[in-house]
Order: C-alpha cells, then sequence, then structure tokens
C-alpha cells in the first residue's frame, strides 16, 4: 500500500494538496490524529478489499505529545509492511500572513493571546518531528493551486515505486535561495544574457538565448562539469533509498543562465530516470 503523509503549515495549501490526491484515486483523511496513523494503515491494509493508495493530513492540531512521538509512529507503520512517503508543505511568513489576513482565516495556534505571528512559528516548532523525516518539501511561497496541483502529479503520483524522482529547478539569487533543495548550484559566474538587449526580455527556454548560451565555454564546461558531479552521486543517493532529489540552478534573475541549464540538465538525465521535472521558480 502507497501511504502518503501530507502535512506543513497552515495556509501553504495542505488542503489543496489532498484534494488533488482524492481527485486522483487516493483514499484520503484530513487531520488525522497522529497517534492513529498506525491503526489507520493497519486497516486499509488488512480490508477485504485493500486500499493501494491513501493519503492522510497530519497538522499541529495534533496533541504536542503525538507530533514529539512521530519517529515512532513511523517505525511502528514501518513494521507492519508500511513504507509511507512525507510531503511537507513549507510557506515563508509573510507570504502565510498575507493569505490569513486576504482570507480573513484565523490560524488555528492564534487566540486573543497569541499573535498571527507568534502562531505560525509556534506551528514550526511543533512540526519540527514531520519536518525532519520529510521525503519532499515544497515551497508554496510563490505558487499558484494549479502549479501546485501539476507539482503533485508529477513528482508524487507519476513517482514509479523504488525509483527516484528528480526534480531541476532554476531561481534568481536576487530573490532567494530554496530553502529545501539538495544541491544547490551558482551559475552568476556564466555570461549574462540579461546585457544583451535583443535577449534581454526572452527567457533561458528562448532559441536566441539557447544559441547565444551554446557558443559560450564556460557554459559548456559547467554543464559537463554538472553533469559529471550529479552521474557520480545520483546513484549514492538512489542506493540511499532516497524518494526525492531536488536540484537548483541559480543566476542573478533566474531567468536565463539557470533555466537554460536547468533544462537541459533534465533533458540529459529524463532517459535514465522515469520521473524528471522542471520548475522555473521566477518564471511561474
Amino acid at each position: 500500500m502507497k501511504l502518503v503523509i501530507v502535512s506543513g503549515h497552515s495556509g501553504s495549501g495542505k488542503s489543496v494538496a489532498l484534494h488533488t490526491l482524492e481527485d486522483l484515486g487516493y483514499y484520503c483523511i484530513d487531520n488525522l490524529p497522529a497517534g492513529l496513523l498506525s491503526a489507520l494503515a493497519l486497516e486499509l491494509k488488512l480490508a477485504p478489499n485493500p486500499v493501494e493508495t491513501a493519503a492522510v493530513g497530519i497538522d499541529a492540531r495534533n496533541l504536542p505529545q503525538a507530533l514529539q512521538q512521530f519517529n515512532d509512529i513511523l517505525e511502528q507503520i514501518k513494521i507492519q509492511g508500511v513504507e509511507p512517503e512525507i510531503v511537507f508543505l513549507t510557506c515563508d511568513t509573510d507570504t502565510l500572513i498575507k493569505r490569513f489576513s486576504e482570507t480573513r482565516r484565523r490560524h488555528p495556534l492564534s487566540n486573543d493571546q497569541v499573535s498571527l505571528a507568534e502562531a505560525i512559528e509556534l506551528e514550526k516548532t511543533l512540526l519540527e518531528p514531520i519536518a525532519r523525516r520529510a521525503d519532499l518539501f515544497i515551497d508554496t511561497s510563490k505558487t499558484t493551486i494549479h502549479q501546485l496541483r501539476g507539482w503533485l502529479l508529477q513528482r508524487v503520483d507519476r513517482r514509479q515505486e523504488n525509483r527516484l524522482s528528480l526534480s531541476f529547478q532554476s531561481f534568481g539569487y536576487k530573490h532567494g535561495v530554496p530553502h529545501h533543495a539538495d544541491f544547490v548550484f551558482d551559475v552568476r559566474c556564466l555570461p549574462n544574457p540579461h546585457w544583451l538587449p535583443d535577449l534581454r526580455p526572452l527567457t533561458g527556454r528562448d532559441p536566441g538565448v539557447i544559441n547565444y548560451l551554446e557558443g559560450e565555454i564556460l557554459v559548456k564546461k559547467m554543464f559537463q562539469e554538472l553533469c559529471n558531479f550529479l552521474d557520480r552521486w545520483i546513484p549514492a543517493f538512489e542506493e540511499d533509498n532516497r524518494s526525492y532529489l531536488t536540484i537548483a540552478i541559480g543566476c542573478t534573475g533566474g531567468r536565463h543562465r539557470s533555466v537554460y541549464l536547468a533544462e537541459r540538465l533534465a533533458h540529459y538525465f529524463e532517459d535514465r530516470y522515469p520521473s524528471v521535472t522542471i520548475r522555473h521558480r521566477e518564471l511561474s
């Protein structure tokens, strides 16, 4: 049985994630007490018509002691023959505050004595035991509902069992470094198409930028050495039974060099790995 545990910060899109998985045919339960996870997994597995794919939402509304015992709960599930995948949704504090302010929703941990900002920080502390065991982090700070749905479809539902899911992400350093990437490569040393007026409004997916970068020796060397490095180390992560690996490529604005290299690297590895995705954070 495939069991996906969806957790993360309130306002980061957990409900959207669960609804997406439900639409894909997963048996879904929201706000499950963590202490009941083992009993649920056993019941679903031993049912007359066993459930093959299930997803549960676990959030900070749990009893604190249950969250603190999350490691023990996971080990108990594994003894039952269920191998869970944990998807943890994150979002920066400013965006969370804006979302709650716009929707007029109350944060589940806020009250007359606890402000919204304090509730957000408290929630991060409470969910730390789950975050530490997460297989996949999804930062929704700059992600729409439709993008999140597509991301879950590509990375979770289409991932083949016991095979590594690779994600290549481009980003701009001036907008911040992705928090949960496994590898981060800085390509700001490469020639920058931004300084050519004809190429500035384009992106690393456009033929003009591609032709320019492919004509630069430094770009060719960077691409080849990134391939050599990843060829050496991706199999090591796969042998360690990792389910997800995220490789982030950053340039200044996240529109030209990083986009080009993320695209090329994804195409380079897609023949060997069945689940390869591309995300361009600053183009979304």
